[in-house]
């Protein structure tokens, strides 16, 4: 298609990686698209969140591309897009390798832009031989009912090449239900407790587990797969 002009992002880590390199060629993003903090200075429209976007305020933005994720956004909403004459290009990410690989692609391939100079020190930084593992850990990503991060998922990659085994690694589901008590029983060493999508707190989360030692995170750091990469090791450090 050419070097893409327009397009709307429906997931906040392609948004951050999109505006990194054409600010002005993000005309969309959901609510959940906070970074770069400034994106509404440059932004033409909201178009609600990454599970019920506003479809007509998507086509009214006439884009030349949207730009979606299979976990993240509704097959429904794609569907409806494309029969309404949108492209649609739909990404799979549930590993660092892939989310740098999928960046390549989109930008040599689907946008015509050049390669941000971030996308070489993520492949140089993440995509080498695992760590030794150093932690056992689980990672609640809601409550009520508590779920965490399992099998196949992008977030479960990121732990293991920053030297922690997640305890759910082997689960079928990619985000089963554990409560506590299941955590617990799996004689982990430390239960990360991220900002999003719930936003554990100190006094959020913490208070659940009795012999199990808890760390508040950056749900940015820890499950975006964009620019986000060069401050992940930051996890380890604090």
């Amino acid at each position: 298609m050419g070097s893409v002009t327009r397009v709307v992002s429906l997931v906040p880590s392609i948004t951050e990686a999109l505006a990194s390199v054409r600010r002005e060629a993000v005309v969309g993003a959901t609510d959940w698209c906070t970074h770069p903090a400034d994106l509404d200075d440059t932004l033409e429209a909201r178009v609600r969140g990454t599970k019920n976007p506003n479809l007509e305020t998507i086509r009214r933005l006439r884009p030349d591309v949207v730009i979606a994720n299979h976990e993240e956004n509704r097959e429904l909403d794609v569907r409806r897009l494309r029969e309404s004459g949108v492209e649609v290009h739909v990404t799979r990410i549930e590993t660092v390798p892939e989310a740098v690989e999928t960046f390549e692609h989109l930008f040599d391939q689907v946008l015509g832009w050049e390669r941000p100079e971030w996308l070489d020190e993520v492949r140089d930084r993440w995509c080498g031989p695992l760590p030794d593992v150093t932690h056992t850990v689980a990672i609640p990503i809601w409550r009520d009912p508590w779920m965490v991060v399992g099998g196949r998922t992008f977030t479960g990659d990121l732990a293991r090449r920053l030297g922690w085994a997640n305890a759910y690694a082997d689960s079928a589901d990619r985000y089963p239900k554990a409560d506590p008590v299941d955590i617990e029983a799996r004689d982990v060493d430390l239960v990360l407790l991220p900002d999003e999508p719930y936003a554990f707190t100190a006094d959020d989360g913490p208070e659940a587990f009795r012999t199990t030692g808890t760390r508040l995170v950056s749900g940015r750091l820890l499950t975006w797969y964009g620019p986000s990469l060069l401050e992940a090791r930051a996890l380890v450090e604090t």
